[in-house]
């Protein structure tokens, strides 16, 4: 019997899984899935739905998905009845997971125990949106697999090689021990990236890059030699660059005063900064940058240029951090599929040495910029689930 590895990747409405071959030589290439599937719409009201396609992209299931299996666990427990339909002999032989945040202590991917999951528990307030959802997936896996080595792959791991003057707050060092630190997060793109990158351009990849995952979760990162140098989220996934639903950078002194003067509670607050914010709140249309750039609403134009202004000096910030850049990479859902706005942040970037192509944008090469321009910049889709296997199998290998 073939062994697989099973991908798992929960949000708060939707559980992204991949399928891939456990063999494999433990180099650094990310590995093909053999087929990817997506729940979506999980939890009450909603219309849940789960699509399967093999690696060409040709749907291999779409099925609605009511009452029970409208949940995590049921979501889970029909892909993996179809996938036991499938007769091509595959046993899961162990299941990887989308940690969002590890905190001070797990820097690197881990077998998940009892006591792990514990620990993990205890970071939910740091990751209010994802953690939770993480965690619940997991606990799902291990129901669903018993006996079967659950493998925690964290966001926040990426950046534990920063330089810690970019690590730490300004708070007392009794505070930075306690762990309220700059953790950085979307880590396994960034990996993904990295990777990607290396295989297109190997020589400028190993110079300084910045990589901007945007998305309804937006960061970027200044990346130099393959290895994390600074990134815009920083305690939690709240911090740094405008998102669909949360805020970004804010100054604290605006919790105080909210607190304070509007008599608004700690979970109130949470709520506001996470849920309605960013995007969402400056425009009062949507969180989906799809349908601001359809809206007429000036709002949503207005949100538009927000994000798009907080990305350029973001863009220059870190390349302060890296002392110079040599190339820009964007991906996640707006950043491989905005085109305009790219054009918009890159124009914005000329600066910095970027000489956009226009043409070239527009077609979704991915080169984005003249061969002239002293900087380049490049769109790559981001392949999360890619590194988390890779991250599974090794740790398997390591386990012997």
């Amino acid at each position: 019997m073939t062994d697989s590895l099973l991908t798992l990747n929960a949000g708060s409405s939707s559980i992204k899984v991949a399928l891939f071959d456990a063999a494999g030589d433990g180099d650094a290439s990310l590995p093909a899935a053999r087929w990817s599937g997506q729940a979506d719409g999980l939890g009450a009201g909603l219309k849940a739905r789960l699509r399967v396609r093999d690696a060409q992209g040709q749907t291999l299931h779409d099925a609605a998905l009511d009452g029970a299996q409208a949940s995590h666990q049921g979501a889970l427990a029909a892909l993996l009845e179809w996938h036991a339909q499938q007769a091509d002999g595959r046993r899961i032989a162990a299941v990887g997971h989308r940690i969002v945040h590890g905190g001070a202590d797990f820097v690197a991917p881990v077998r998940v125990d009892a006591s792990v999951l514990d620990a993990l528990a205890k970071l939910e307030p740091l990751a209010p949106l994802h953690q939770p959802h993480n965690l619940a997936g997991v606990r799902a896996a291990m129901a669903a697999f018993e006996g079967v080595p659950q493998v925690a792959c964290f966001d926040t791991a990426f950046h534990a090689v920063q330089p810690e003057v970019n690590r730490r707050f300004a708070l007392p060092r009794a505070l930075h021990d306690a762990g309220v630190r700059r953790y950085g997060f979307h880590g396994l793109s960034y990996e993904s990236i990295v990777a990607q990158f290396a295989g297109i351009a190997p020589e400028l990849a190993q110079r300084r890059v910045i990589v901007a995952h945007l998305g309804n979760g937006a960061s970027m990162c200044g990346i130099a030699q393959g290895r994390s140098v600074a990134t815009t989220m920083t305690f939690s996934p709240l911090d740094g660059l405008t998102m669909g639903t949360r805020c970004g950078h804010i100054d604290a002194a605006v919790v105080l005063y909210l607190m304070r003067s509007h008599g608004m509670s700690a979970d109130r607050v949470e709520a506001l900064l996470f849920r309605e914010s960013g995007l969402l709140g400056i425009s009062g249309v949507s969180s989906d940058m799809r349908a601001l750039e359809a809206s007429a609403e000036p709002a949503a134009a207005e949100a538009i240029g927000h994000f798009a202004e907080q990305v350029v000096q973001h863009m220059g910030s870190l390349a302060a951090a890296l002392r110079g850049v040599d190339a820009i990479v964007f991906t996640g859902g707006i950043g491989e599929n905005a085109a305009p706005l790219r054009e918009r942040i890159l124009e914005d970037c000329e600066w910095l040495g970027v000489n956009v192509d226009a043409a070239a944008n527009r077609k979704g090469d991915a080169r984005l910029t003249t061969a002239e321009s002293p900087v380049s910049a490049w769109v790559l889709r981001t392949d999360e689930e890619a590194v988390i296997a890779r991250h599974t199998a090794n740790v398997l290998r390591a386990a012997g």
